[in-house]
């Protein structure tokens, strides 16, 4: 069953938390998809409850586990040096394991964690080996077998009692199915107007079907380099825990860190993967997908596009946003200029702010992309506004800059174009073939108003 979220739950979880809302941020309830049930993984429980760390009765709880013992697993984190307590975790439980028998993934939002020193690491350790104890998995293992997250306000200590007093009952109402994913990902929210929840059923070309299912969460502080970003995704196709990780680097790199909201990068990014090879009822348990294998690639292509679509929900959630932007930036020398290229103009205030006001001022494009540090020639530099729906014939297509030569702008299409919820901005460098997008957002009164009351 679809649950959509009004406007008016959005304002009302907005201000219980002492957020503002701006009164002009569209509804993102459109956003909120129905689940097909059987597109979500099989062999994976989830819960979603309230324990105690937001003040609002909203649930602040989640918890994901594995019905199989070999689940093998992936993650990366944020590059910031104060990474939070549960990153530290995480990494542990990952090294300690080398990626194998990792089951299950607790999370609690309200409070991140983060900078809180002796008493946070111990405060994330403690909050696996809880969940360890009550699935009653391996206690001889020499690491916990979960994973840590948690989200919220920095610098404060979680209220720890409450949340290993829930964890039991997170574990005695795991469910499968949409309606369980969907109680998770509504308990990892905290500036999020919406949960951010995503399944496809994928075939690979030797003839195997698998799910994948994820859920993310964050709004503002959003500019990963691995903000407070968190991403979980379950698929049941068996793989090795080294091909698990490489896919989902790659796949990061063209997803979750190609976002941005506002150019902050949080200490609490993290984004993992499980797969539990639950789908395969007759496999060998030693032979699992690798990279040697001709699945790889196509599994590798699955995860990356679902990855990016899980990825620009963050963006469309944006803290104050009404534009979603995608800025695609093509015939660049390189995939690394490209993507850099295409970061300068999606972090660029003036450019976000133009966006915002609706004004076509390809100038501040230029100006973000020359101070890029990437080689390119002027003389060779295209831009140009294109509609969301815009296809490979460039029907829409609004010039702007065409190899170096200021293009005759019409401004009520430019007008028109400005005015829609979703925009492209193309930027050809004439120097290659290789290209990048990266998706962001405006920047608004909304965004002043929600963080400058954040922990009022």
């Amino acid at each position: 069953m679809l649950r959509f979220l009004s406007r008016a739950r959005s304002i009302t979880s907005s201000v219980t938390q002492g957020i503002r809302p701006y009164s002009s941020t569209p509804s993102k309830a459109h956003l909120v998809l129905p689940g097909k049930e059987e597109d979500y993984p099989r062999g994976f429980r989830l819960s979603g409850i309230h324990c105690g760390v937001k003040k609002t009765t909203d649930a602040d709880l989640a918890l994901l586990v594995s019905d199989t013992t070999d689940t093998s697993a992936a993650a990366v984190f944020t590059q910031n040096v104060f990474a939070a307590a549960p990153v530290l975790q995480c990494k542990e439980v990952l090294r300690a394991h080398n990626g194998q028998g990792v089951r299950g993934v607790v999370v609690n939002s309200g409070c991140a964690n983060a900078v809180t020193g002796t008493q946070g690491e111990r405060d994330a350790l403690e909050m696996a080996q809880t969940v360890d104890r009550t699935m009653a998995w391996d206690p001889s293992a020499p690491s916990p077998h979960s994973l840590v997250m948690s989200t919220g306000v920095i610098g404060q200590n979680l209220p720890i009692d409450r949340i290993l007093q829930g964890i039991p009952k997170a574990a005695s109402a795991l469910a499968t199915g949409h309606d369980a994913w969907l109680a998770a990902a509504e308990a990892i929210r905290t500036t999020d107007t919406f949960p951010k929840l995503r399944a496809r059923t994928f075939t690979l070309p030797s003839g195997r079907s698998y799910r994948l299912a994820g859920m993310a969460k964050g709004a503002g502080m959003i500019h990963p380099n691995m903000a407070t970003m968190l991403g979980i995704m379950a698929t049941d196709a068996a793989i090795s825990p080294a091909a698990l990780q490489k896919a989902l680097s790659h796949a990061c790199d063209r997803s979750f860190n190609a976002i941005t909201v506002d150019g902050d990068t949080s200490t609490n990014d993290t984004l993992s993967i499980l797969a539990n090879g639950a789908a395969w009822t007759n496999k060998d348990a030693s032979d699992p997908l690798d990279v040697s294998q001709a699945d790889f690639p196509v599994f590798q292509e699955q995860l990356t596009d679902f990855s990016a679509e899980l990825a620009q929900l963050i963006v469309r959630d944006g803290e104050g946003a009404t534009k979603f932007v995608t800025v695609h930036v093509t015939n660049a020398s390189t995939f690394k200029e490209a993507k850099k290229a295409a970061m300068a103009i999606a972090t660029s205030s003036l450019v976000k702010t133009a966006l915002y006001g609706q004004d076509a001022n390809w100038g501040r494009i230029l100006s973000s992309i020359g101070a890029s540090g990437v080689p390119m020639t002027p003389k060779a530099v295209s831009v140009s506004f294109l509609p969301a729906n815009a296809n490979s014939s460039n029907q829409g297509e609004l010039r702007l800059l065409d190899q170096g030569e200021p293009a005759q702008v019409d401004e009520e299409k430019a007008s028109a174009m400005l005015a829609q919820e979703d925009i492209v901005i193309r930027v050809s460098l004439g120097a290659g073939k290789e290209d990048a997008r990266v998706w962001t957002c405006d920047l608004s009164h909304g965004y002043i108003s929600i963080n400058a009351d954040y922990r009022s």
